[in-house]
């Protein structure tokens, strides 16, 4: 009697998203799998999702991996059926192959005599012609038999990597979901918004002397470490109440204005940049911000974001400067309006009551949409931004 056969189908894994990438299958065909077990990763435009197991028996693969395949479509299949046994067998014959390992490891190592007839006639006399020693090239074929195509394939990298011939290795990869998304909102931003950049500098020997001289007992109290972001997403904030146009966005011919300030964060990963939220930060202490901050970047080093933890930011935050950026102009988080670029604390010359002293600097870079903030809205922004992170005081007492 024929086994059950369970067609698994793509997920609906958000809203708006029509079409997943295979990332990488963590079990093979043929595999016997568990119920609920994690067999695949695949990309979204946004996020990356684990696939599970709909049932236990052995895993049937319709998509491979690199494949772009939209959401409902058919992934794999798992025949049900008691699959142990047989499991139990095959590993079984697989050591008894490996007693055999040592055997085929003498035969790879005899002599240039024996390697020789280990080569089939075309490729040996293409050895013999070209003076190539048979040692260095690779088999193909049956017990490791040398070919004449591995020949080929050998001599034409040796050509690549010659001094006479220079040339530029390389290698292609499939651009992700998420780097394709990346890519076309990052080229759309620039080409349908009026993005301008004002800049300035913030003096950070306050906070630092702030955070040297609490760092200990906040991280005892509150058992995380007191960062910068905690001290720009509350400056932010303040100044995103006094000058709302900076948190607001565009939505055809209107300008939507924002409640509440929920800073998005970008945070670099492995397969590309997202932005998580920190929702009404505006209503946060610092200790919350910066377990948020730890919380939600650990999410998605780890790609296991969710769709709602990274949608519906309203203005923010990048920091260049624990990559060593001194300067920079950073795009728009599209739909927002504004975005703030952090960067490197630099030790610099400048002038303090007429005197020249060294202070720690940090540059701030503030890219906005000029079709709804204007000049003195963005500037205005940035130096309240810089007045509140340089008295610190300000931030604890509201002023």
């Amino acid at each position: 009697m024929a086994n059950d056969i369970i067609k698994m189908m793509v997920p609906a894994v958000g809203e708006s998203i029509n079409e997943v990438t295979i990332s990488s299958w963590l079990k093979k065909e043929g595999d016997v799998v568990e119920l609920d077990e994690i067999i695949a990763e695949i990309d979204s435009d946004k996020a990356t999702f684990d696939l599970t197991a709909e049932s236990s028996g052995k895993l049937i693969i319709e998509a491979k991996e690199g494949d772009t395949i939209e959401i409902g479509s058919h992934i794999c299949s798992i025949e049900k059926g008691d699959f142990v046994k047989t499991q139990k067998l095959e590993a079984d014959e697989s050591n008894e192959e490996k007693s055999s390992d040592q055997d085929i490891k003498n035969i790879q190592s005899q002599p240039e005599s024996n390697e020789k007839s280990n080569a089939s006639p075309v490729a040996q006399k293409i050895i013999d012609d070209k003076g190539i020693d048979i040692k260095d090239v690779v088999g193909s074929g049956s017990g490791g038999k040398i070919l004449k195509d591995d020949v080929i394939d050998f001599k034409k990298e040796q050509v690549m990597n010659s001094d006479d011939n220079i040339a530029n290795p390389q290698r292609r990869e499939k651009m992700t979901q998420l780097r394709k998304t990346i890519a076309k909102r990052l080229v759309s931003v620039k080409n349908e918004t009026a993005m301008l950049t004002t800049f300035n500098e913030v003096d950070m020997s306050s906070i630092m002397s702030i955070r040297s001289q609490y760092k200990d007992s906040f991280k005892e109290k509150y058992g995380v470490n007191l960062g910068f972001m905690s001290f720009f997403t509350k400056a932010c904030c303040v100044a995103l109440s006094e000058w709302p146009a900076v948190n607001a966005m565009i939505d055809g011919d209107e300008i939507v204005y924002n409640e509440n300030c929920d800073v998005s964060i970008a945070v670099s990963t492995p397969k590309g940049l997202v932005v998580p939220v920190i929702r009404k930060a505006d209503s946060m202490g610092f200790d919350k911000i910066e377990k948020e901050v730890v919380r939600l970047a650990t999410k998605a080093r780890d790609g296991k974001l969710s769709i709602d933890e990274m949608k519906g930011g309203t203005f923010t935050i990048t920091n260049g400067g624990i990559f060593g950026s001194m300067l920079s102009t950073p795009i728009i988080n599209s739909p927002q309006s504004a975005i703030l670029g952090m960067h490197n604390i630099v030790k610099r010359g400048v002038v303090l009551n007429d005197e020249l002293v060294v202070r720690p600097m940090m540059y701030l870079a503030l890219s906005y949409d000029h079709r709804i903030i204007d000049g003195r809205e963005s500037v205005s922004f940035l130096v309240r931004v810089k007045e509140l992170l340089e008295d610190p005081s300000r931030l604890m007492l509201n002023i």
